[in-house]
């Protein structure tokens, strides 16, 4: 098994990252293997509503790793993406880089994220934390897929990467996640095992205005 993790952060090793060292440690344990994707601090473009993704099945952009992130989905098994909180609300860049990367998986088929589990983890100084959870929720519910919880909302508190370190209730957070997240993996590939089928969802209808 496999989970693809994004960091949200401009920061490689800032409080972002001590949050998401913590459920690797978890998933090394339960012998899932983990890739983290670093978006960093170099400019990645926003969504242009273009619609050459649904024509070509990739985003047209093809200078970041959008485009490789989506076809690396197809193989993962569950994904947690994790930002720092700027004004209440996650980095620009993984905002920038999640639209590109949902919108273009529409028009994959099957959508590489469909049934999968998914979190999301946000990390501050102070507030903003579940701002910041809520937005990133908003990609797993309009894909279909179901949502990893823990014992707590998936956030820490840290204003530099050693206070991140301290904040033992939000490391816990972080280990119950990924063992929730474990479970999660786990109990679908014996539904896929035995034969359980995915949901026949519709998709026919998109409503253009509200009457």
């Amino acid at each position: 098994m496999k989970v693809l993790i994004v960091n949200g952060s401009s920061h490689v090793n800032g409080t972002t990252m001590q949050a998401i060292k913590e459920v690797q440690k978890v998933f090394t344990e339960a012998n899932v293997d983990t890739e983290v994707i670093q978006l960093g601090n170099k400019p990645i473009r926003d969504c242009i509503q273009c619609g050459y993704c649904f024509e070509h099945g990739e985003c047209v952009f093809k200078d970041d790793d959008v485009n490789a992130f989506v076809e690396k989905a197809k193989d993962a098994d569950g994904f947690i993406f994790a930002t720092p909180v700027y004004y209440a609300h996650p980095s620009g860049r993984i905002l920038s880089f999640l639209d590109r990367v949902f919108f273009s998986a529409e028009s994959v088929k099957p959508n590489p994220f469909a049934f999968k589990p998914g979190a999301s983890i946000a990390v501050a100084r102070r507030g903003g934390t579940t701002a910041s959870f809520d937005v990133l929720n908003k990609y797993f519910g309009i894909s279909q897929m179901p949502i990893a919880g823990s014992t707590y909302w998936n956030i820490s508190h840290g204003l530099v990467a050693e206070d991140a370190k301290q904040d033992e209730e939000g490391m816990q957070t972080m280990r119950n996640l990924a063992r929730n997240m474990v479970w999660m993996m786990r109990s679908f590939a014996v539904a896929k095992e035995q034969g359980v089928p995915y949901p026949d969802t519709e998709k026919n209808v998109s409503t253009n205005f509200v009457r």
